[in-house]
């Protein structure tokens, strides 16, 4: 199981000099910490140990534990800043999470069933993925670490749309409530079918 826990330390040393230098010598992250009605916090993080928890894919849709001296701050990953070329983390934003407020976060969407589809299976079509992640609003307590997308009865030349998702109790999504009822997948005709179609056409 991950432990979403980091350690982090306060830095006053500020600009974009004292942030290379934080990565060239000592290995660390240069990192903020907002929201939550409270200052913005600047901090380093150990640059390993961030990229170990970066290999969850959960670890972008749940609430992280900040160590912070004798203090723990309870946050969300908001932006990641990489290197062009080796994509390792230069800067982090954390963005304080508050019991009692709603939040708003991006999760992963987990494609199940996709083997039995009857789309596929029975009728020879293909899946097409139109979205692999949604924006979601809950409390803290109600974050799932992803939403499961059931392709199990989905036929040939049908459409899945965010609306036909089931969301677990307490979560909202934002597209939604903003009147956009997106195309999350579809099963559509075999490339590979209509291609052997149009063959044996042209033979007759």
């Amino acid at each position: 199981m991950t432990d979403f826990t980091l350690n982090a330390e306060v830095r006053s040393d500020l600009g974009k000099g004292a942030s290379r230098r934080l990565r060239r010598n000592a290995s660390l992250v240069p990192a903020v910490i907002y929201g939550g009605n409270k200052e913005a916090v600047s901090i380093s993080l150990v640059a390993k140990d961030l990229a170990k928890l970066l290999e969850t894919e959960a670890s972008f849709s749940h609430v992280i534990t900040l160590n912070l001296g004798n203090q723990k701050e309870s946050v969300l990953i908001k932006a990641l800043q990489r290197h062009p070329a080796k994509s390792y983390v230069l800067h982090a934003d954390f963005m304080r999470v508050v019991a009692d407020h709603k939040l708003t976060a991006i999760v992963p969407l987990h494609y199940i069933n996709q083997e039995t589809c009857v789309g596929v299976k029975q009728q020879g079509g293909e899946i097409l993925h139109n979205l692999n992640e949604v924006e979601v609003s809950c409390l803290p307590a109600d974050l799932p670490e992803f939403i499961e997308v059931d392709m199990a009865n989905v036929e040939l030349g049908k459409t899945l749309h965010l609306t036909d998702l089931k969301l677990p109790k307490g979560v909202e999504l934002v597209a939604l409530a903003h009147g956009s009822d997106l195309p999350v997948a579809n099963v559509h005709q075999s490339r590979v079918n209509k291609d052997e179609t149009q063959e044996g056409g042209a033979a007759e």
